[in-house]
């Protein structure tokens, strides 16, 4: 039985997160409308990230089986009948058992912010506008701390479906460069890890900016690493400045 591999990029702006849902235009949803119109009968996706509403993918992942040989040119069919937002960049065959999710050895992601006082608006829908102090010495030390094994309890809702709050985090740093108008940065947090839990990324950034900008210490940081409940950690930063970069295998 044939598996297919495909390579999807996606503004997050549109959809209502990945996972389908009723009455909601989401990735998923979208997928397996127009898969289901190219070979009969709409197949269930398995995804390596399922991204909320308001993520962005360069390098999504997802798999399903079929039980014949897929149509000719199976990603330039999907992106026909696929919005503009939302793009197959490789459908391929691969051996059979591939699961997009399963075999998934980390990912990783980059948050975007746009530390400067003026507004860009190529970038308002990409990266959070941050016309705030940002202590870049902050943010990296923040990001050394949490390379390594740790409780991020702190870091997703408190309300959750997770059982474990142990996360490996492979590598974490902040890059900065200038930005395209005014004096101010583009400060990016590129952050790899063998899973992560629910809105774990953005309450890490919405944290770390809270250090950088003068309102709690890195050791106050690092003591949330330990296990500390969600209220000790910092406000949830915007969906629009995440963006999924890549999926290891």
């Amino acid at each position: 039985m044939p598996t297919i591999r495909l390579d999807i990029a996606y503004h997050g702006a549109r959809f209502a997160g990945w996972s389908a849902q009723p009455g909601q235009r989401t990735v998923q949803g979208e997928l397996e409308d127009a898969l289901g119109r190219l070979i009969g009968e709409p197949p269930q996706l398995t995804v390596a990230g399922r991204t909320d509403a308001g993520v962005h993918a360069w390098a999504q992942v997802a798999s399903f089986e079929l039980d014949r040989e897929p149509p000719d040119q199976l990603g330039r069919a999907l992106n026909s009948l696929t919005g503009p937002d939302l793009a197959v960049v490789r459908a391929d065959r691969t051996a059979g058992g591939f699961d997009a999710r399963r075999d998934a050895r980390s990912r990783t992601y980059c948050y975007r912010v746009l530390a400067e006082l003026v507004p860009n608006p190529f970038e308002s829908g990409i990266s959070l506008h941050w016309p705030h102090r940002v202590d870049f010495d902050a943010l990296r030390e923040c990001a050394e701390a949490i390379t390594g094994i740790h409780d991020f309890t702190a870091f997703t809702p408190t309300q959750t479906e997770h059982v474990r709050f142990d996360r490996n985090v492979l590598r974490a740093e902040w890059y900065e460069r200038q930005g395209v108008l005014g004096e101010g940065r583009l400060l990016e947090l590129w952050i790899e890890a063998d899973a992560f839990m629910r809105n774990m990324v953005r309450v890490l950034v919405g944290t770390m900016l809270e250090v950088a900008g003068g309102r709690r210490s890195p050791d106050d940081f690092t003591e949330l690493l330990q296990g500390a409940p969600r209220d000790r950690a910092g406000d949830t930063a915007r969906a629009h400045g995440l963006h999924l970069a890549s999926v290891r295998y």
